[in-house]
């Protein structure tokens, strides 16, 4: 294990992690679009005190999952109640075909 593994392993372990999964479905033709937005609101939302990481994921078989980890659910709850995540929130919605379908989870075990 490297020294940044050490780091991270200690930040997990002693404040736990928060992760929400939704899987989307964007409207036909987006999808380049979709990237570009999220790399952009990345960068927003990145700095926000207890934001780990924000990724966007293609499945084999082409449906698509956004993972977000925070070190805590309280984190997680004051940056998607910010103001900076209200004015990209929308932009994102407009990519999709349907509402994100959403679930959250705890660490349970390292």
């Amino acid at each position: 294990m490297n020294i940044l593994e050490k780091k991270l392993c200690g930040i997990f372990s002693s404040h736990g992690m928060f992760v929400m999964m939704a899987d989307i479905q964007l409207k036909e033709g987006v999808e380049e679009d979709f990237k570009a937005w999220f790399s952009e609101s990345n960068k927003v939302l990145c700095d926000f005190p207890g934001f780990i990481s924000r990724k966007f994921l293609k499945s084999g078989d082409g449906s698509y999952r956004i993972l977000v980890e925070h070190e805590s659910k309280e984190t997680f709850i004051k940056m998607h109640q910010s103001p900076e995540h209200e004015k990209v929130h929308p932009k994102g919605h407009s990519f999709m075909s349907a509402d994100p379908v959403r679930k959250t989870f705890n660490l349970a075990a390292e």
